[in-house]
């Protein structure tokens, strides 16, 4: 199946939650090429931004586990080929 390269971004907005998308990252690891998070202590959240190269289900299925999360907002970009 072939892979597509694709970037989440995901806010943060309850520190509750950072656990449960740590559990998640580690979950698909084999697919994540990086992540970038930076905390907005101003706003009191976090921003993180993953770079993942996996099958197009794959990263629906990620999308989907981290938007279920109680104080996350996130949106997904995918590579068009």
């Amino acid at each position: 199946m072939a892979s597509k390269v694709a970037v989440i971004a995901i806010i943060i907005e309850r520190g509750s939650s950072v656990e449960g998308i740590n559990g998640l990252l580690h979950e698909y690891s084999e697919y994540v090429v990086g992540r970038m998070g930076v905390p907005y202590r101003n706003k009191g959240i976090n921003i993180i931004s993953v770079a993942v190269d996996a099958p197009e289900e794959t990263i629906d299925e990620l999308a989907r586990k981290i938007n279920a999360l109680e104080g996350i907002s996130s949106n997904t970009v995918c590579s068009v080929g």
